[in-house]
């Protein structure tokens, strides 16, 4: 669950990130401590110094609408984040404990994506585990493949390194992605177990996640080396689906005409199971 120390750490870590010349102030001098200081972020936004102290210190916990404002004007904080901001700031209830039910995917959405042979195309859950996958998003990464939670094979599974050429990238967009829905998981044992896993098992994981990057992004480009038909540059959307709360439809297409798409559709003939055999005629039997 978002505290009023886990809004302490964000205001912290973003005042951190901030230069001086970011917010229009003189960067001379030393400074003994990394980014903005606390006296600075607090003239910016309009708020004593012992006010902000508190909200750092998580001493403070209704900070009103306008001092959340002032602040995010003040720290230069896009529409993600200010999202971000104010919801540590007011986290919702915990609703009351429900026994879990394994995530299901509707027989309708399994079927329309079943008929993409050109497009690769999963569906995740809430933890980011694949729920339904066509053949070729599976051909694309047998990473992809329903039941693996793509998150922690990003993290942990070596060959991932070397799958997304931009893995760098590509590995702080998806935990930016993840800090923009922690809210609607908020004190979930699976989820904190999750982030506990790659915590311990993973270098980059813990920094990015100590960093607070927020970036709800959908959309995009993603490069990729493939063992059988080389590098694919592909476009991704990832769309909520409707009816089926945590879900996303994630579909991936190359540029018409590119090599990229090319290889796509080569990948999809390697992919496509064999024709069956045609039963012989009556006539070509006969001795």
């Amino acid at each position: 669950m978002a505290t009023s120390s886990t809004l302490g750490d964000y205001l912290r870590v973003r005042r951190e990130r901030l230069r001086p010349e970011d917010v229009g102030l003189p960067s001379g001098g030393r400074r003994r401590v990394p980014g903005l200081r606390r006296e600075e972020v607090a003239f910016l936004a309009g708020i004593s110094v012992e006010y902000y102290l508190r909200l750092e210190q998580g001493r403070d916990h209704n900070p009103s609408d306008q001092v959340l404002e002032s602040i995010a004007r003040a720290m230069r904080l896009d529409g993600d984040a200010v999202a971000y901001l104010r919801e540590l700031a007011r986290p919702a209830r915990p609703a009351a404990r429900r026994p879990s039910r394994p995530e299901r995917v509707s027989a309708s959405v399994r079927s329309l994506i079943a008929n993409w042979t050109t497009t690769p195309a999963l569906v995740h859950g809430r933890y980011m585990t694949t729920l339904a996958a066509n053949p070729l998003a599976v051909a694309l990464s047998p990473f992809f493949a329903p039941g693996v939670n793509t998150l922690r094979a990003a993290f942990l599974e070596p060959e991932m390194r070397v799958f997304y050429r931009d893995w760098d990238e590509m590995t702080a967009k998806a935990v930016a992605y993840l800090r923009s829905v922690t809210g609607s998981l908020a004190g979930d044992p699976r989820f904190l177990e999750l982030v506990g896993e790659l915590s311990l098992g993973s270098d980059r994981f813990r920094t990015l996640w100590a960093r607070h990057d927020v970036r709800q992004k959908t959309s995009g480009l993603t490069c990729l080396l493939h063992p059988q038909v080389g590098p694919l540059d592909l476009r991704y959307e990832k769309l909520a689906l409707p009816g089926a709360p945590g879900q996303m439809l994630v579909t991936y297409h190359a540029e018409p005409g590119s090599a990229s798409y090319e290889r796509l559709h080569l990948l999809g003939h390697l992919a496509a199971p064999p024709a069956p055999a045609r039963p012989s005629s009556p006539a070509a039997t006969r001795p």
